[in-house]
């Protein structure tokens, strides 16, 4: 039996409207967020989920528990998928980082390799970080279905990393929107794409 490991990002959040940079910060869901995956549990309804993973971030957890609802589904969190540390940016509008930081913000979104600030991550640390924690819970849980509720970029990762894509393409489309929702199917060393991104369950906003 194949693996289906469903992957989205936590729903919008009242710094993801004023662009402010998050990271390992957080801000609580806006009423559209929890709008938002309340629309994804209600897709998701029929799925059956052996186990959810969240990232300890209370924005990611909130929206694993709206998506799980009343189902008893076992629900773990793992700092492997917390948001990129941001360092000195986090909590800082985009627009105030971009001025005074015009070199590192355009490698931050154009050549992710070379990107560095105080205090922050690295991109090559925080993918080593989730495509171990990935593979764990592949080894961990043949033939189930997995749910991974997290943040954009790692998101991105994973997704980068079944598609075999490199690490400068990362910011390419599609984009990841909160509560989208990606889906692979695993079978021995095989992973295929099911959906990547998808937000059909927006309308039922």
């Amino acid at each position: 039996m194949s693996m289906k490991l469903y992957l989205t990002r936590h729903g919008e959040t009242e710094w993801n409207v004023v662009h402010r940079m998050q990271g390992f910060e957080d801000s609580p869901l806006t009423a559209l967020g929890v709008r938002q995956a309340e629309s994804l549990k209600t897709a998701l309804d029929a799925v059956p989920l052996d186990i959810v993973y969240t990232s300890p971030s209370p924005r990611a957890i909130r929206t694993a528990k709206l998506i799980c609802g009343d189902r008893n589904i076992p629900l773990e969190t793992s700092e492997a998928l917390m948001e990129m540390g941001f360092g000195i940016w986090e909590g800082r509008v985009h627009a105030d980082v971009e001025a005074e930081f015009p070199e590192q913000w355009n490698l931050f979104w154009n050549d992710p390799e070379k990107f560095a600030i105080t205090d922050s991550e690295t991109y090559t640390q925080v993918q080593d970080r989730a495509i171990g924690f990935l593979n764990e819970i592949v080894q961990k849980h043949p033939g189930k279905s997995v749910l991974i509720v997290t943040h954009t970029i790692i998101v991105k990762m994973l997704m980068a990393h079944f598609a075999g894509s490199e690490l400068k393409q990362l910011w390419k489309s599609p984009e990841i929107l909160p509560t989208s929702l990606s889906r692979i199917d695993i079978t021995d060393d095989a992973a295929e794409i099911i959906l990547h991104g998808d937000v059909k369950h927006y309308k039922n906003l």
